[in-house]
């Protein structure tokens, strides 16, 4: 398809029927996808690598990396290049700043990422990640004000803010208790949600229901992953051993608002391994009612 015609189509909201036949997806849940999985075509060429996901049916992304910039393109032209895919951004990742002391951390020009993320019309701006020189015992104690200040901080445009997990939140504190739990039982439920990374709970050893049930609507936020039996790899969804089926039978206790395929790492293609998940999630209607 020419890009003239891509536009064309993606105006007219034809894009749906032109992808792979799977227009169904107008009707059900949109397909979403966390950006940092085709991390390398974004560096290579943003703009042709959202035309290949439009072309492939996803409709809404999380994004990553912004300072100040969207992948290198300005607030004005990110939106251009969306309005032209016709995606729509949803989320977007934002690190600390306790250590790497970048413009859009949570502590460097955090206020201006959040004019940012309106401007595009993001409705969540989620804490992704602790560097591993961020992991200590203070560091732990000083993130549920951190986290608390961010929510207020979005709050003034209604986007609301999240935290994601990785497997060390998991470990114990000093009063036994996990990181995880103390960021839950020391933030507000309103000012901070929680963004459930579904492959790194699990391979922490611990059962998404339990959490949804001990924190109810506390995880409007999903990164739908599966992994591998035995090396507990990344592998496609549908390759691994995540009951995704029992999971989202408890997104109403969750909270579920979206969710977003995610692949850090394959073994093939990216946007091989991409529509192995999207087949999977298309054979089963647990993932878009």
């Amino acid at each position: 398809m020419q890009r003239k015609d891509f536009i064309k189509f993606s105006s007219l909201g034809f894009l749906g029927l032109y992808s792979c036949g799977i227009s169904k997806l107008s009707r059900k849940k949109p397909l979403a996808i966390q950006l940092y999985t085709i991390r390398d075509a974004m560096s290579d060429n943003p703009e042709k690598a959202l035309e290949k996901l439009a072309s492939l049916g996803f409709t809404e992304l999380e994004i990553y990396g912004y300072n100040r910039t969207f992948f290198g393109k300005n607030k004005n032209e990110f939106r251009t290049i969306l309005q032209q895919t016709g995606l729509k951004v949803i989320s977007s990742h934002h690190t600390t700043g306790m250590f790497h002391k970048d413009e859009g951390t949570l502590l460097y020009g955090f206020e201006k990422a959040v004019e940012d993320m309106h401007f595009i019309g993001s409705r969540y701006m989620v804490c992704s990640y602790l560097f591993p020189e961020e992991r200590t015992i203070e560091n732990y104690k000083k993130l549920p004000e951190l986290l608390e200040k961010s929510g207020e901080i979005t709050q003034s445009t209604k986007i609301q803010f999240a935290y994601h997990n990785h497997d060390f939140e998991f470990e114990k504190m000093e009063d036994h208790k996990s990181v995880y739990d103390f960021i839950l039982e020391n933030t507000s439920p309103d000012l901070v949600k929680m963004e459930l990374d579904l492959y790194w709970i699990s391979k922490a050893g611990f059962d998404p229901l339990t959490y949804f049930e001990k924190y109810p609507g506390r995880f409007p936020l999903w990164h739908v992953k599966d992994m591998k039996a035995g090396t507990k790899d990344f592998t496609e969804i549908g390759s691994g051993v995540i009951d995704f089926k029992k999971i989202f039978s408890a997104k109403e206790k969750a909270g579920l608002q979206y969710w977003f395929l995610e692949q850090d790492l394959s073994d093939k293609d990216i946007f091989e391994s991409i529509q192995i998940s999207k087949r999977y999630i298309l054979e089963n209607s647990f993932f878009l009612k």
